[in-house]
């Protein structure tokens, strides 16, 4: 999986996110996303699921980040969530990992990556933009309990050749 320079002597890999990151996903979850954070309970269901999840992992193993990516046969994906520890944001993290979803899609032959972002989250909008996510709806209410709209963004990729 690839690696990034993520400044300051950093070393940044990507591999499986694996049960036992879960524990150092709990307070990152808890930093960025508050009383809307993830539990452990959905971490392992979507393990469990099968679901394609991948771990940032620094110099020494430490968790830096983290992102899902959830297959609907026969050719549609969701981006679960891109999640990067705030004191190593900016660095290309989330741009990295959000590639590495969209390859693994690419190579399970999916058409549409769907994803939900909140409305008032507009970096992480400027990321996907980037890479050719469009506006596509807004799922009023989605974040609980704030009761935070989501914008449901859209890209259609290139269908990989087999053989």
């Amino acid at each position: 999986m690839p690696a990034v320079d993520g400044g300051s002597a950093r070393t940044i890999r990507l591999g499986p996110f694996r049960w036992w990151h879960i524990t150092e996903a709990l307070p990152i979850e808890a930093d960025l996303f508050g009383a809307e954070q993830w539990s452990a309970a959905m971490f392992w269901n979507e393990l469990a699921n099968g679901h394609h999840y991948l771990a940032a992992l620094d110099g020494t193993d430490a968790l830096v980040g983290y992102a899902g990516l959830a297959v609907a046969p026969p050719d549609e994906a969701w981006v679960q969530n891109v999640a990067v520890r705030r004191d190593v944001q900016r660095a290309g993290i989330g741009r990295m990992l959000l590639v590495e979803l969209l390859a693994e899609a690419t190579r399970r032959g999916v058409r549409r990556v769907l994803l939900e972002v909140a409305v008032d989250n507009a970096p992480a909008q400027r990321l996907y933009a980037a890479y050719g996510f469009e506006p596509v709806g807004v799922r009023r209410g989605y974040y609980q309990p704030s009761n935070t709209d989501a914008l449901v963004m859209q890209v259609e990729l290139e269908r990989a050749e087999n053989g």
